[in-house]
C-alpha cells in the first residue's frame, strides 16, 4: 500500500486548479528505475502541467521519451513539471493554449513534431470538471466549456495527430470511473467521460488496421488540483476514504497504467480500458 497522508479541507476558485497550492504536494515521482521502454519515441501529453499529467510526463521521460506538454494558462505549475522532465533527462516542450480550439489543437501538434521531428505517443488528458448538485445549476457556458475541453478538444488533436502518427504508435485517452459509476454531482463531466470510452473502442477499431493502438484510462479518486478546484471545501477533507482502499491515489499510481498502454508490453490491446481506482468495481 502507498502512504496515505492526511487531505486537510481547502479549495480553489479556479479550474484548472493549480497543484502548487495544494497540501499535501500531490506525489507524482516515479518509483522504479527506466528501462528504457520509450526509448527514442516522442509524446505529446495533453494537460501535461499537474495531476496525473506531470506523473505521466516525469515516467515517460524516465523511459526514454522526448515529451511536449500542451496545458492551458497553469504556467507556473508546467514550468515545474519541465524541471522535472529535465532531471529525469528528457527534453520537453512546452505549448500554451485552449485545445478545445482546433486551430490550437492543430498548432500543438504542430510544434510537437517541429521540434521533435515526430509523433509517436499522445495523450489526450486534459480535461475540466465543475460540481453542481443539480441538473438546472449547469449553465450553458460551462457546460459548453467542460464538452469543449474533455471531448473537443480530444478530438480536435488526435484529428491533427493522425497526419504524423506511424504504425506502431499508440493513443492513450483519459476517462473516469465516474463513466462507469456516474457521479450526481459531475453529470456533465461523467458524460463527457463516457464519451471518451466510446470515441476510444470507436478509434481502436478504425486505426486497427493501420497499425495504431487506442486505449484508456479510467481512474477512480485520485489527489490531483481537480479535487481542490472542484470540490466544496468540507468535502475535501479525507478525499479518497471512501474508496474501498480507504485513501486517495497519488498521480504515480495512475501514470503506470499510461506507461503501460504506451509501450510494446501492452502490444495485444487495444480498444480497453484500465481502472486504477483504489478497488472500486465496474463494468468493462
Amino acid at each position: 500500500m502507498s502512504d496515505s497522508p492526511d487531505i486537510p479541507a481547502q479549495s480553489q476558485d479556479s479550474m484548472p486548479a493549480d497543484e502548487h497550492a495544494m497540501t499535501p504536494a500531490p506525489d507524482y515521482a516515479p518509483r522504479h528505475p527506466g528501462s528504457k521502454r520509450l526509448d527514442g519515441k516522442v509524446a505529446l501529453i495533453t494537460g501535461g502541467d499537474s495531476g496525473i499529467g506531470r506523473a505521466v510526463s516525469a515516467l515517460f521521460a524516465r523511459e526514454g521519451a522526448k515529451v511536449a506538454i500542451a496545458y492551458l494558462d497553469e504556467t507556473r505549475d508546467a514550468e515545474e513539471t519541465k524541471r522535472i522532465v529535465e532531471e529525469e533527462g528528457g527534453e520537453v516542450l512546452l505549448i500554451a493554449g485552449d485545445l478545445g480550439d482546433k486551430a490550437q489543437a492543430r498548432t500543438a501538434v504542430d510544434e510537437t513534431v517541429a521540434r521533435f521531428g515526430r509523433l509517436d505517443v499522445l495523450v489526450n488528458n486534459a480535461a475540466q470538471q465543475f460540481w453542481a448538485e443539480d441538473l438546472r445549476e449547469i449553465s450553458e457556458e460551462k457546460l459548453r466549456r467542460t464538452f469543449d475541453s474533455n471531448v473537443m478538444g480530444y478530438f480536435f488533436v488526435t484529428q491533427a495527430a493522425l497526419d504524423h502518427l506511424e504504425e506502431g504508435a499508440c493513443i492513450v485517452n483519459t476517462a473516469s470511473v465516474n463513466a462507469f459509476m456516474g457521479m450526481g454531482e459531475l453529470v456533465d463531466y461523467s458524460s463527457t467521460r463516457g464519451a471518451i470510452v466510446a470515441f476510444s473502442r470507436s478509434l481502436a477499431k478504425q486505426l486497427m488496421p493501420k497499425g495504431i493502438r487506442v486505449n484508456t484510462v479510467a481512474p477512480g479518486p485520485i489527489w490531483t488540483p481537480f479535487i481542490p478546484g472542484t470540490m466544496p471545501e468540507e468535502q475535501v477533507e479525507g478525499f479518497g476514504s471512501q474508496a474501498p482502499m480507504g485513501r486517495a491515489g497519488q498521480p504515480w499510481e495512475v501514470a503506470t497504467s499510461f506507461l503501460f498502454l504506451a509501450c510494446s508490453d501492452s502490444s495485444y490491446m487495444s480498444g480497453q480500458t484500465l481502472h486504477p481506482n483504489g478497488g472500486i468495481i465496474v463494468g468493462a
